[in-house]
């Protein structure tokens, strides 16, 4: 590892704006607001919807993405002065679009349309954090698999951009021409697919591949299983993200290009569930740690989503179940697997920046010390039942359910972050190892004033 790849400097912010988003959003579903009380389309579901994919999902990928992609490549963080203006960039311009979704609802009511700023202050927040990233790895290059995912996860950020501005253009009013107005609604099924299945998930998939090996002591994945994962799912958001919104814009027919893009999915996902078990079976930690138990509770929502999605194809009820299908992959795929590796990773950073500077000198806890995986166990079962009893909720179509589903994801949540902010102050530390001579206490979530 590269000596100045170890620590980021404002991940931490990263993460703690990130959860203040997640669980802003869970509070809104518990108090009813939003989806499922109203349709999806409704601006106060894009609400929730944008506090999510890019509120906490989005920071939580960013941040993680500044720590770990240095690691990857083996080379410093390119740009690292633009970590903080792209968070500040992001944090208003999701506040505006948010705003301007509340105007859309008539809740709020001002002269001027915040949708407008909302379009230029997002592109320029992802563009300055995808530049610092990008540059990274290209510095990295030959690029390692796991660095690949991530280098595609940025151009589906890039796709997800373009398209989100152009429909925030419709939806503003800044654009009225009649052909883009009818296809908004073509075309948001691609938005989503750029964001959740690229963005998203396609850069978990690749982050994945480096923290199981490196939290289990396994080994490496297989290149054949491995490269089929990349082919097949890179592919897929090729035709999705790029071929099937152009064949739109011409006027051509998209049906067969989704068919084969979801064939090839399918593909990549029985690939990626092969890496995933042979990750697990050849361990040489022989305990596996909480957030790894965790973890396969998120990779099972994945496939559940899978077989869900196939099921809903098949009966034809996709249109009318889909919102329980997103669900599903946000709360149970990415948002389990974010909650679950946070839960190690910032015990271990906390650990690098408190006990780093005197390890092999004096005495220090381990990473393990700084949690209680007994008590962390009890709210992710409480989070992972959650989600499972929402998605039936969504289905069965009983939204007083949801609503009851979703305070307990909010219990867990808060609780989660709760066990987070407790390894920050080193609370379940005995006392006379928390602090040897030459040690730092961390700071919560913000850096220090002085670097270094």
């Amino acid at each position: 590892m590269v000596q100045g790849a170890t620590l980021s400097r404002w991940t931490m912010t990263w993460f703690a704006t990130a959860l203040v988003f997640l669980i802003g959003a869970e509070a809104l579903m518990a108090a009813g607001y939003g989806f499922p009380a109203v349709s999806a389309e409704a601006p106060e579901s894009l609400v929730l919807v944008h506090m999510i994919a890019i509120g906490w999902l989005s920071l939580l990928m960013c941040g993680a993405l500044f720590q770990f992609v240095p690691v990857l490549v083996g080379r410093r963080l390119r740009a690292p002065g633009l970590v903080l203006p792209a968070l500040v960039g992001l944090v208003l311009g999701l506040g505006c679009l948010l705003g301007g979704f509340l105007q859309l609802a008539g809740t709020l009511e001002l002269d001027v349309s915040l949708l407008a700023p909302a379009g230029v202050l997002l592109p320029l927040g992802f563009a300055l954090a995808a530049w610092a990233i990008g540059c990274t790895l290209w510095e990295g290059r030959p690029l390692a698999p796991a660095a690949r995912f991530v280098a595609g996860g940025l151009a589906c950020l890039a796709a997800t951009a373009a398209l989100g501005v152009l429909l925030v253009c419709v939806l503003s009013g800044m654009v009225t021409t009649f052909e883009l107005v009818a296809l908004r609604a073509r075309l948001l099924p691609f938005h989503i697919a750029a964001g959740l299945g690229g963005w998203l998930g396609f850069t978990a998939i690749g982050v994945s591949y480096r923290l199981l090996p490196m939290f289990l002591l396994s080994p490496e994945a297989r290149k054949s299983t491995s490269g089929a994962v990349w082919a097949c799912g890179g592919a897929a958001l090729l035709l999705l993200v790029v071929v099937a919104p152009l064949a739109l814009v011409v006027g051509a027919g998209t049906d067969i290009i989704v068919a084969v893009a979801l064939l090839l999915a399918a593909a990549a996902l029985v690939f990626y569930g092969a890496d995933v078990l042979f990750f697990y079976r050849h361990r040489r930690r022989k305990n596996v740690e909480l957030n790894s138990k965790a973890a396969v509770c998120a990779f099972a929502m994945l496939f559940l989503s899978a077989l869900l999605a196939a099921a809903l194809l098949a009966s034809g009820s996709m249109a009318r179940h889909a919102g329980a299908l997103l669900y599903l992959v946000a709360f149970g795929w990415l948002t389990g697997l974010g909650l679950s590796q946070l839960y190690k990773i910032v015990p271990f950073l906390t650990w690098l920046e408190c006990y780093g500077p005197v390890m092999g000198r004096k005495p220090t806890p381990r990473v393990q010390d700084l949690v209680v995986e007994p008590r962390g166990k009890v709210w992710f079962v409480l989070y992972f039942v959650s989600v499972l009893a929402g998605t039936g909720a969504l289905l069965m179509n009983w939204d007083s359910l949801f609503r009851i589903t979703a305070a307990g994801t909010l219990a867990a949540t808060i609780a989660i972050i709760g066990e987070l902010v407790l390894a920050r102050l080193l609370v379940n530390v005995a006392t006379e190892r928390r602090l040897p001579a030459g040690a730092s206490r961390p700071h919560l979530f913000l850096p220090p004033l002085r670097h270094g």
